[in-house]
């Protein structure tokens, strides 16, 4: 029988080591305290198929990949790796477990993001959280839901029957008798490893999760009671400043730092090329690094102006086309080709990169905002040579990072200058180190030929040149397809960015088909759903074509309706826009953005319809105005006065669809909105003035070039 299961597992535990932390089980109640716990293993998350394999690889078999704890007192402790970086999952993770455990979300605490508290994760990226942590958070409550109504029955002397939860309280089905969870626990030592037999409560009968719960911990945001890393202040902490190169690539000749030495309370810091000052408060640290004098070698380099011509001459030279092809594009009447050339864009976080580091003899804490606190963990395992188990990183709730806090650059720096100096340090990135030294949104060139015969597409060639493959396959049915993606060489540093090259491949592909569809005097809505068989995405664009009425009269001349759709990472999106030219300007306005999306059962639908929006209005930026601009390794629009990103005159009328299917499992919904807003813009312009604009960004100055 199930419980008979769940018992069996639990004395086969009782002293075996839990994975990943060390613990055995009396350990594990010393750590913890008594109580009642589930836990769940990387072994069965492999099993489960939800994590990859790649990802496996790194990972201990019988690593611990959450785990929840009932204590004596009934508080309920939720432990994973993932962290809060503004998407909201703390809450919703908290839903999830509350749901299956009938009790209100407030009486959940959820642990994030502390390496000696929680499991070990990969990170929190690529919209991974919800379709792999949800899923087992539910199952693990879900135990300990079945666990606590064994010990009832066990409580109560009675067999299988059915007893009812509710707040905190298992209730006797005849004389109405209560006992709370805490109750339950009480002088227990129980830890039990997840049963995945033990059924979950189905999405259509959630009164918890799939409502619009406030935000956990929200009160603590507006009222600013939250800390951020370059909020917090230790006892003795001093500021530090690192000496950085004037531009990318150059290396230290010849530095003079007695002036800075002889300032009043700051000490230097010198590590072969590495040069800080640390002082008691950020003015007179700035002060300190701005006195040392620095001679630096730089090389020439690729700039902006040679960036596409290099990323093709040296990407990788890749496979062959068939012929079949390059046969049914010669042979077609009605062919495009293009090139698609995509700009380094920033990320541009509210918070720029900080760290704090504290040493106790050689033991290591660091808080900084990154969404990879294990990754930070092994940074300053190898800067350090030292042991994880001695180094203690906490990510407290951070604010932003659209994939651009995937590494602990300021974590490091506070930490070597607090090592020297034997003082907690903080370091504080400006805005301008955060434009000029971390990772941009990779740049990309992406060549593109496609042909039409009939109502259908008989040949897809598509090339990627750098800024991935993420997004590249064709959602469209079609008889001959070449998709690829080309390394090159980078000229400036790159990394994650939200939906990686999505946003340029669908960028590519819903233009090129926008343009097929024009080509043969196709209506571009209905030539994309003659040539899908996928019925969630048709459904997204259906429920966003109703809204915005894409068959109405438009406004007057030189006004324009533009559409793209497309499927990421378990979301599916499609975006409609109206945009109108100036005649004498040329001015752009987008007057109306309309976006349907889909992500499976949706767990908090405002959160969600928050998360929809950002992602739209953030792409607003990379589709208008966003760009790097460099020339000889220096970045010249360091500043948020040159780099242009959306303001609150560039924002439309806007609105989001949600289609929630609780019929499927929920997806990630961080990335895929973002992917779309670009080429509907595109596609809008060129029904307004017949201009094709096959570059992001497409108008750095809000001109709409002549046609």
């Amino acid at each position: 029988m199930k419980n008979e299961r769940i018992k069996q597992k639990g004395e086969q535990l009782s002293e075996r080591k839990l994975p990943g932390k060390g613990l055995s089980r009396r350990s594990f109640f010393k750590y913890m305290g008594a109580g009642i716990a589930t836990y769940f293993v990387w072994t069965d998350y492999l099993a489960s198929g939800v994590l990859p394999k790649s990802e496996g690889d790194l990972l201990a078999p019988d690593q611990l990949s959450s785990w929840i704890h009932l204590s004596e007192t009934g508080q309920i402790t939720v432990f994973t790796g993932k962290v809060e970086v503004g998407q909201n999952i703390r809450t919703s993770l908290t839903q999830v477990v509350a749901e299956e455990l009938f009790l209100p979300v407030s009486s959940i605490t959820l642990v994030m993001g502390d390496t000696h508290r929680t499991p070990y994760d990969r990170g929190t990226y690529g919209s991974l959280t919800t379709p792999q942590m949800a899923p087992i958070l539910r199952k693990a409550a879900a135990n300990l839901r079945e666990i606590l109504l064994e010990q009832a029955r066990k409580e109560w002397k009675i067999e299988e029957v059915s007893l009812t939860m509710d707040q905190g309280m298992v209730q006797h089905p005849k004389n109405g008798k209560k006992l709370s969870y805490g109750d339950l626990a009480k002088g227990k030592t129980l830890l039990q490893q997840m049963d995945d037999n033990v059924p979950t409560i189905e999405p259509t009968n959630w009164k918890i999760a799939g409502t619009s719960v406030p935000k956990v911990n929200g009160r603590e945001f507006i009222t600013g009671k939250h800390r951020y890393v370059s909020d917090m202040v230790l006892p003795g902490m001093l500021y530090g400043k690192v000496l950085r190169p004037p531009v990318q690539g150059a290396k230290l000749r010849a530095v003079k730092t007695e002036r800075a030495e002889s300032m009043a309370g700051v000490q230097l810091v010198r590590e072969g090329d590495f040069i800080g000052v640390v002082a008691q408060n950020t003015r007179t640290a700035a002060m300190a690094l701005a006195s040392i004098e620095a001679d630096w070698d730089s090389s020439p380099q690729v700039s902006r102006a040679q960036l596409f011509d290099h990323l093709l001459s040296s990407a990788e030279k890749g496979n062959p086309v068939s012929s079949q092809v390059t046969k049914a594009f010669d042979e077609s009447t009605h062919k495009i080709q293009h090139d698609f050339e995509v700009q380094y864009i920033a990320h541009v976080p509210l918070e720029p990169r900080a760290g704090l580091a504290q040493w106790t003899g050689n033991q290591l804490e660091v808080w900084t905002g990154t969404q990879r606190p294990f990754g930070v963990q092994e940074e300053l395992e190898r800067t350090f040579d030292l042991p994880g188990e001695q180094i203690r990183v906490y990510m407290p709730d951070t604010g932003s990072g659209y994939g651009g806090k995937h590494t602990g650059e300021a974590g490091i720096e506070a930490a070597r200058l607090s090592k020297a100096t034997g003082k907690p340090v903080k370091v504080n990135w400006t805005r301008e180190e955060e434009f000029k030294w971390a990772y941009f949104r990779p740049a990309g060139l992406i060549k593109v030929k496609a042909a039409v015969k009939g109502q259908g597409i008989v040949s897809w060639e598509f090339h990627n040149y750098n800024s991935g493959g993420a997004g590249i396959d064709l959602p469209y049915l079609g008889t001959n397809k070449h998709q690829e993606y080309h390394r090159s060489d980078t000229p400036l540093r790159q990394g994650s960015y939200r939906a990686l090259a999505s946003t340029a491949n669908i960028f590519a592909i819903e233009s090129t088909v926008n343009d097929l569809a024009r080509k043969i005097e196709a209506d571009p809505l209905q030539f994309r759903l003659d040539n899908l068989d996928n019925d969630r995405l048709e459904a997204v664009i259906n429920a966003a074509a109703g809204d915005f009425d894409w068959n109405r009269a438009k406004a007057g001349p030189n006004h324009g309706f533009g559409m793209a759709c497309g499927a990421v990472k378990g979301g599916f999106v499609a975006t409609f826009a109206e945009i109108s030219v100036d005649r004498e300007s040329r001015e752009l306005k987008i007057i109306k953005a309309i976006t349907a999306f889909e992500c499976g059962a949706i767990i908090n639908p405002r959160h969600l319809e928050s998360q929809v929006t950002g992602c739209v209005l953030q792409g607003l930026g990379g589709a208008l105005f966003e760009s790097v601009d460099f020339k000889d390794g220096d970045i010249s629009n360091a500043f948020l006065s040159s780099y242009r990103v959306p303001r609150f005159k560039d924002v439309p009328d806007m609105k989001v669809i949600l289609l929630d299917r609780k019929d499927l499992p929920s997806s990630g919904a961080g990335e895929a909105p973002i992917v779309c807003i670009a080429p509907a813009i595109r596609n809008a312009i060129d029904d307004a003035v017949g201009v094709k604009i096959n570059r992001l960004p497409m108008l750095p100055s809000g001109i709409v070039p002549e046609g």
